[in-house]
C-alpha cells in the first residue's frame, strides 16, 4: 500500500466462494473436473468442426466460435479460482484484476451476441432455405463474427477504463471469486453513479439487442414451422433449433438474473452462486448440449471414433 490521505489499493484479495477450510479441497476437485470437461468438450467440438467436411456450414462455423469463446471465458476464471482454493494468499494484482475483468467482459459480450447471430442463421435456414447458401455466405459469416468481437472488445474497454479510473481506498477485499464489475465497484471510495449508468446502458444495449434479434428470429421461425403441413416436417425443422434455444435460455436467464433484478434483492453472496453457473457451468454444458441433441454432431463423433478404431486396429 502507498500511504497518503487514504490507503491506495495496489492489489486486491479475492474472498473466493467460501471461507470454510473443510470445503476448499472438495470444491477444488469438483471445479477441476468441471474445467477439464469444459476444455475437452470445447476443444473437441472445435476440432470436430474443423476435420469433418459435413460440418463446414455457417451453423457450425458459429458453433465453433461459440466453443472457442466458452473455452476462453472459462479459462479466464477457472485457473485462478482453482489456485485460490489451495493457496493461503488469494491476492490478485491491480493490473491482473483489470485484465481479468476486461477479458471476462469481452468474451461475455461475444457469447451473448454470438447466440443472436446463431438465431439469425436459424431464421434464414428455416424461413428462406432456398436462399440460405447465398445469404449466409462465407464473407457475411466472417463479417458477423468480426463485428461481434469488435463490439465485445470496445464495449468492455469502456467499462474497464471507467472502473479503474476510480479511487480504491481502505478495503481491498473483493467479495467474489474473480474481478467482476459490481463487486469491484462496491470497493470504490469515489462516486460510482456514472459507472453504474454506463455499465447498465452498455450491457443493457448488448443484452436487449441480442434478445430482440433472438425473439424476432424465433417468432418468424415458429410461424414458418406452423405452416408446414406434416408433423414430421415440423419436428425436423424445430429439432435444428432446440440446442440453440437451450443455450439461450441458460445464458440469458442467468445474465438477466445477475444484472437486471431489483436492487432491493441485490446480494454479492447470491451473485457468486449465479456467477458460478454462467462462468463455469454453462461453458461446460454448451458442447454437451450441442453434441447430445444434434444428429450431425453425433454422426461426426461416431465417424471420428470409427476412423480411429480402424487406424489402430491390428492389421491396418
Amino acid at each position: 500500500m502507498e500511504k497518503g490521505n487514504h490507503s491506495t489499493v495496489t492489489e486486491f484479495i479475492l474472498s473466493g466462494l467460501t471461507d470454510r477450510p473443510e470445503l476448499q479441497v472438495p470444491l477444488f476437485v469438483l471445479f477441476l473436473v468441471i474445467y477439464i470437461v469444459t476444455l475437452v468438450g470445447n476443444l473437441g467440438m472445435i476440432v470436430l468442426i474443423q476435420i469433418d467436411p459435413r460440418l463446414h456450414t455457417p451453423m457450425y462455423f458459429f458453433l465453433g466460435n461459440l466453443s472457442f469463446c466458452d473455452l476462453c471465458y472459462s479459462s479466464i476464471i477457472s485457473p485462478k479460482m482453482l489456485l485460490n482454493f489451495l493457496a493461503e494468499s488469494k491476492r490478485i494484482s491491480y493490473n491482473a484484476c483489470a485484465v481479468q475483468m476486461y477479458l471476462f467482459g469481452t468474451f461475455g459480450h461475444v457469447d451473448c451476441l454470438l447466440l443472436a447471430v446463431m438465431a439469425y442463421d436459424r431464421y434464414v435456414a428455416i424461413c428462406n432455405p432456398l436462399l440460405y447458401t447465398v445469404t449466409m455466405s462465407r464473407w457475411l459469416c466472417h463479417q458477423l463474427v468480426a463485428g461481434v468481437y469488435a463490439v465485445g472488445l470496445l464495449d468492455t474497454m469502456v467499462h474497464t477504463i471507467f472502473t479503474f479510473r476510480l479511487s480504491f481506498c481502505s478495503s481491498n477485499v473483493i467479495n467474489h471469486f474473480f474481478c467482476d464489475f459490481p463487486p469491484v465497484l462496491s470497493l470504490s471510495c469515489s462516486d460510482t453513479r456514472v459507472n453504474e449508468i454506463v455499465m447498465f446502458a452498455l450491457i443493457g444495449c448488448v443484452v436487449v439487442s441480442s434478445l430482440v434479434i433472438i425473439l424476432l428470429s424465433y417468432t418468424y421461425i415458429i410461424i414458418t414451422i406452423l405452416r408446414i403441413r406434416s408433423a414430421e416436417g415440423r419436428r425436423k425443422a424445430f429439432s435444428t433449433c432446440t440446442s440453440h434455444l437451450t443455450a439461450v435460455a441458460m445464458f440469458h436467464g442467468s445474465l438477466l438474473f445477475m444484472y437486471f433484478r431489483p436492487s432491493a434483492s441485490y446480494s454479492l453472496d447470491t451473485d457468486k452462486m449465479a456467477s458460478v453457473f454462467y462462468t463455469v457451468v454453462i461453458p461446460m454444458l454448451n458442447p454437451l448440449i450441442y453434441s447430445l441433441r444434434n444428429k450431425e454432431v453425433k454422426d461426426a463423433q461416431w465417424k471420428s471414433t470409427v476412423s480411429r478404431e480402424i487406424v489402430y486396429a491390428p492389421g491396418y
